[in-house]
């Protein structure tokens, strides 16, 4: 029964988690969001100091949030890319200087693994084979998965440019909306009509996504407009069309594949209307949902620690002391620069 410290810090927030055989027995999470807002989005060297400064904290927290003390983890697991760069070596940093002060495995981790690893933790272990769609700031993703700890994760897709997460930074920002774009987007939804304005539905072969396209038509049409803007229309036909060509893309892919559950994961999951017509839709196609409760889909340790829970019971090898980061490192497993 091994206990795992999980630590996070791949971009704004530095999160710290623990897990033991897929329970959550405590986190924490030290977020410097207000420190970016003024930027209009993250600056990597105020992130990275923010990591330096929250790390020790947040690791007592975490644990005293699970009733244990250092001497009680098993394994540190870190995420070790993709992420800023300098932000991630704060965490990597910190997890070397934990694993070797008390004796104990160190575990690289693929941020987008946690994102899916997430959900482990609430609906239990993944079935033998699902449908992952993996929505955040940076990446956009359609992947079908088989056991997270041992088999390779196969893109069916991917984003061509921007991701979903950063076309809703951009769109609100053009709105003036504020940042993060995701949850201002979905507060100014609440008061539009999603079908108001006809944005279109863009796409890059069967499985793959593009938003540049969209942001770029909300651009060309509030720039056309004459008279104060209608925000909350706009707001909320943007992000019908953005769930939109999430939702028809994802259900194809399970389909088409034969496979009956979809796993929804990442920062954007937490949007509301993408749950709602999620749920809608599956239901239709007699596909089973998964998607983390709204706290565990943004960045946070919990899912790293769920993701090196998975390693350790499958006994992954362990990672070099010697670890580096790879900030643009490719989701092909779930483990980064593992050795024996």
């Amino acid at each position: 029964m091994s206990v795992i410290l999980g630590i996070e810090s791949s971009c704004d927030e530095t999160g710290v988690g623990v897990v033991r055989e897929g329970e959550l027995l405590g986190d924490c999470l030290s977020s410097s969001m207000d420190e970016h807002k003024r930027f209009g989005g993250v600056v990597p060297e105020v992130a990275a100091r923010a990591h330096l400064q929250a790390m020790v904290p947040t690791v007592h927290a975490a644990l005293d949030d699970a009733g244990l003390g250092l001497a009680d983890i098993d394994a540190v697991a870190v995420t070790a890319g993709p992420g800023l760069a300098t932000a991630l070596q704060v965490g990597v940093a910190s997890a070397k200087a934990y694993a070797l002060s008390l004796g104990v495995p160190l575990l690289g981790v693929h941020h987008l693994a946690g994102h899916v690893a997430a959900d482990t933790l609430v609906h239990g272990p993944l079935p033998a084979e699902s449908i992952g769609l993996i929505v955040s700031g940076g990446h956009t993703s359609l992947l079908q998965l088989q056991d997270l700890a041992t088999d390779p994760i196969i893109h069916l897709g991917d984003t061509a440019d921007d991701a979903a997460g950063e076309a809703f930074d951009k769109v609100a920002r053009l709105l003036d909306l504020g940042y993060p774009g995701g949850p201002a987007i979905q507060r100014a939804a609440e008061n539009g009509d999603p079908d108001a304005i006809a944005f279109p539905r863009p796409t890059t072969g069967r499985f793959g996504f593009s938003f540049s396209g969209l942001k770029t038509a909300v651009a060309r049409w509030v720039k056309r407009h004459e008279g104060p803007l209608p925000v909350a229309d706009l707001a909320a036909s943007f992000q019908e069309a953005v769930v939109d060509v999430l939702m028809s893309k994802a259900v194809d892919a399970c389909t088409s594949h034969g496979i009956g559950t979809l796993v929804i994961a990442g920062g954007v999951a937490a949007n509301a209307r993408l749950r709602k017509v999620a749920e809608q839709r599956c239901a239709e196609a007699d596909i089973t949902l998964r998607i983390p409760p709204p706290r565990l889909c943004t960045d946070n340790g919990a899912m790293i620690a769920a993701v090196g829970d998975l390693l350790v019971s499958a006994e992954a090898k362990w990672s070099a002391l010697d670890m580096t980061t790879d900030p643009s490192a490719p989701l092909t497993s779930a483990a980064i620069s593992c050795t024996h």
